[in-house]
């Protein structure tokens, strides 16, 4: 961790002013408080045991805040570092928090001004953004970093039906690993994708395969998720439920 990092008790006035300003989307208030306490943009609401950035904040669940992209330039604008990270149990940008909340505005303003797409540091396998969005099946935000470039792997593909990045992955020589088909099938039921699906199996996915991180079959995980399109099909190859 840098040592030049400051923190800011949550319970502070000037924390409570500005986070309220941030979550209320009034940026007049936040800019007369940023212009008010210089280096303010730069500093994490905590401590060194669990912080988050002002930019965490502009992100945080459920998203969506009002006039989010113009709040969020605010902060770079003065001062706020676009690839700040969480201090604590991961390590996710504030990029990873706008995919997780299928938040494309907020996503969007952040790759515009920097933000590192790639970022590691996820909750899902210290994975990049694009791997929270796809776990989470924040769709939104899943296919807008697919179009501003993101690396796609195997469960991405899977998990987004798409087919022609499936295609080249099978095409490579050598192709994906046992695991890593199987865990793709399991992704691609939790996606409701059933051509990808289709062809996973094609490629010998075991239907019946559950996840490390899960406790159901594709076929429940797909009952559970209401894709009624997939069960048949699924049904037809003898998954279990």
């Amino acid at each position: 961790m840098k040592s030049d990092i400051e923190f800011l008790d949550p319970k502070a006035p000037v924390a409570i002013k500005v986070q309220a300003a941030i979550k209320r989307g009034d940026p007049d208030t936040l800019q007369e408080l940023l212009y008010g306490q210089p280096g303010l943009a730069t500093i994490r609401i905590g401590d060194a045991t669990e912080a988050r950035s002002l930019l965490h904040i502009a992100t945080d669940w459920p998203g969506q805040i009002p006039n989010g992209p113009k709040i969020i330039k605010i902060l770079v604008d003065t001062g706020g570092d676009v690839n700040a990270t969480f201090i604590g149990r991961h390590t996710e940008t504030s990029l990873h928090w706008a995919a997780s909340n299928d938040d494309v505005l907020a996503l969007d303003m952040l790759l515009d001004l920097g933000a590192n797409i790639e970022a590691e540091g996820g909750v899902i396998g210290n994975g990049t953004p694009l791997a929270d969005a796809r776990a989470f099946l924040q769709l939104n935000t899943a296919r807008r970093l697919v179009e501003r470039g993101a690396i796609v792997d195997l469960q991405a593909a899977a998990t987004l039906g798409l087919m022609d990045h499936l295609e080249k992955e099978f095409a490579a020589q050598p192709g994906p690993k046992q695991e890593a088909v199987n865990m793709a099938f399991w992704n691609a039921c939790h996606g409701g994708q059933l051509l990808a699906a289709k062809l996973l199996y094609q490629q010998g996915a075991d239907a019946n395969y559950i996840p490390p991180w899960a406790d159901n079959t594709p076929l429940a995980e797909a009952k559970s998720a209401g894709y009624d399109g997939l069960l048949p099909w699924l049904n037809s190859i003898e998954a279990h439920a």
